[in-house]
């Protein structure tokens, strides 16, 4: 069944696992893969308990950007494990404050029992020794892992291994729907694993989101010392990145300013896409409110801890409902802020073959996003194990009325530069003309006329000269991988140029 939900499609009867009902499998064993995390050495505290590999029903039911397999058949392993415990919530004495310096402590307890999908190289010589954890995504009333495919290639190449967590209620137990989508409702959008799959998932439960941060914690902790089965299958981390996208953002923002300094449980934070104000602590038996969150005050993210930290921005975060621009801040050691030209919320690279069934007025962004996720997990892993921080980045230039300053054709001034924006055939942007909320998400895509290109471009040969240094350009201003060059060059279209 394939359906769609925040931009992405959900895939399910689609697993590694069997489709007997759900069982406990003896994990692999291989050699360690070397040094412990050299940053993340917090304080004891509790792992999650993997209690055992999840198999039957439909199969693993998360979201994917196209309906192929996840990982590679060949040297990659994809399976999904129950995590069991009991977390705590936390407390705050009054308000969060704005400039993100958290002051939490401990508040109530509660058992729960949610699922993690894991997908890594099969063997300890092809794993990086890093583990990405992504906080999944319930915007769409169902589990999500918009990061996963932003930076699928540069995971598969570089030997990565990815741990998607259902930290949020709603993905278990269902709840309000914040981004409707038809196709994604039929689906069981907003009705949890639970209910969608029973035969995989009715031994799930979920205590509420206020529960979530610590869930969050507790299986990073498993995946560097197992507790219970091994869902690494013998490989050993070095390193442990936080990664979350749109709601699970604001989520990780809450996370790094208030949860991180108490457990230093990652080693660094790459937050992709959030709004201006940052997640609450939430209330037990119920999901975070996230319409109440998006309205919330803008709030800094705190860079005086020793995890590295990258904020990724879209033009659609800044302005409107998301209001990110009141939350810029400078970079620093710690810190840094990638504003993307050319860029939406969500856009074609995510919601693939599908993208013009939604139903928006205006086609969905088709700009350069998944280039530039690809490129700051790289560089995020690069700085938290050795020292070399990312390059720093022009943000996004805003004009006296309080919008994205654009040029000629359209397209933003400022931020980050690729040659879809410098060399263009189309105007990119973050906005919309109107239609649901998830179309004001997946920003805009409108063809440059025939007599713009006649005008800006002297013959085809011309164009694709330009577009192809405009790519070297932005490879070697460090942000774009080399070893996207041969890609990112097919996205030219000269057939658009006359002559």
């Amino acid at each position: 069944m394939i359906v769609m939900t925040f931009g992405l499609l959900v895939v399910t009867g689609c697993s590694s696992g069997s489709t007997s009902n759900s069982t406990v499998k003896p994990a692999p064993t291989s050699v360690p893969s070397g040094p412990r995390h050299e940053l993340g050495d917090g304080p004891a505290g509790p792992a999650a308990e993997v209690i055992g590999e999840l198999t039957g029903g439909d199969g693993i039911n998360l979201a994917s950007a196209s309906t192929g397999p996840a990982v590679p058949k060949e040297g990659w392993v994809e399976g999904e494990f129950a995590v069991q415990g009991t977390a705590i919530s936390y407390q705050s004495e009054g308000e969060l404050p704005a400039d993100g310096k958290f002051e939490l402590t401990e508040d109530a307890r509660a058992d729960y029992r949610t699922r993690i999908v894991v997908r890594r190289p099969s063997q300890t010589k092809n794993f990086n020794g890093t583990v990405i954890v992504e906080w999944l995504n319930v915007s769409g009333g169902l589990d999500a892992g918009p990061d996963f495919s932003y930076a699928r290639n540069e995971i598969i190449r570089g030997g990565y291994a990815w741990v998607g967590v259902s930290a949020q209620s709603i993905g278990v137990e269902g709840g309000p729907v914040a981004v409707r989508i038809e196709a994604a409702e039929a689906a069981g959008a907003g009705k949890g694993l639970r209910t969608i799959d029973p035969e995989r998932y009715a031994n799930l439960h979920h205590p509420g989101d206020a529960f979530s941060y610590d869930i969050y914690t507790q299986v990073a902790r498993t995946l560097r010392t197992p507790n219970g089965e091994d869902p690494m299958g013998g490989l050993r981390p070095r390193h442990i990145l936080a990664i979350g996208e749109s709601q699970s953002a604001f989520a990780l923002t809450t996370y790094v300013d208030g949860v991180q300094p108490l457990t230093r449980a990652f080693d660094g934070f790459l937050i992709h896409s959030r709004g201006g104000a940052a997640a609450p602590l939430g209330q037990p038996g119920a999901g975070i409110d996230i319409a109440g969150t998006i309205s919330g005050r803008p709030t800094l993210i705190r860079t005086d801890g020793q995890a590295p930290i990258m904020v990724l921005e879209t033009e659609t975060d800044l302005f409107g409902f998301l209001n990110y621009f009141p939350a810029r801040q400078p970079d620093s050691s710690r810190f840094r802020l990638w504003e993307i030209a050319g860029t939406a919320h969500a856009d074609t690279y995510l919601i693939g073959e599908i993208a013009d069934l939604i139903g928006c007025p205006v086609p969905a962004n088709s700009g350069p996003g998944h280039y530039l996720v690809s490129r700051a997990l790289h560089d995020l892993n690069r700085w938290v194990a050795t020292g070399v921080a990312p390059r720093k980045a022009a943000r996004l230039e805003v004009n006296a009325a309080g919008k994205i300053a654009r040029d000629e054709y359209g397209n933003a001034k400022g931020g980050i530069r690729t040659p879809l924006v410098d060399v263009p055939v189309d105007t990119l942007s973050g906005e919309a003309a109107g239609g649901s909320v998830a179309c004001l998400l997946f920003g805009s895509t409108t063809p440059l006329t025939a007599e713009q290109l006649s005008a800006r471009y002297d013959s085809r040969l011309d164009y694709v000269n330009e577009y192809r240094d405009a790519t070297d350009a932005a490879i070697r201003a460090g942000f774009v991988l080399r070893a996207d060059r041969k890609e990112l060059l097919a996205e030219a279209d000269p057939n658009r140029i006359g002559g």
